[in-house]
């Protein structure tokens, strides 16, 4: 089952370019030229995290984001 983490992307002026980021996910977050680059580069992230809790038995959240609330706005 694949889950679904609700995915900030927003531009940085700071570092000149497109951060991503998970708010169920600490410290899960990237950087891309573009947003599109942003959200390859964070989908890869939340993978990776998601394989390195489950290997040192971490608890792994459950996500918070809920579509249905997102679909009506």
């Amino acid at each position: 089952m694949m889950l679904k983490y609700h995915i900030n992307i927003f531009f940085s002026d700071e570092d000149g370019g497109y951060i991503a980021d998970v708010p169920d996910l600490r410290y899960c977050s990237v950087f891309g030229e573009t947003p599109e680059k942003a959200l390859a580069e964070v989908e890869e992230a939340i993978a990776l995290w998601l394989e390195a809790a489950r290997d040192a038995g971490e608890d792994v959240p459950e996500p918070s984001y809920r579509p249905e609330i997102y679909q009506k706005a």
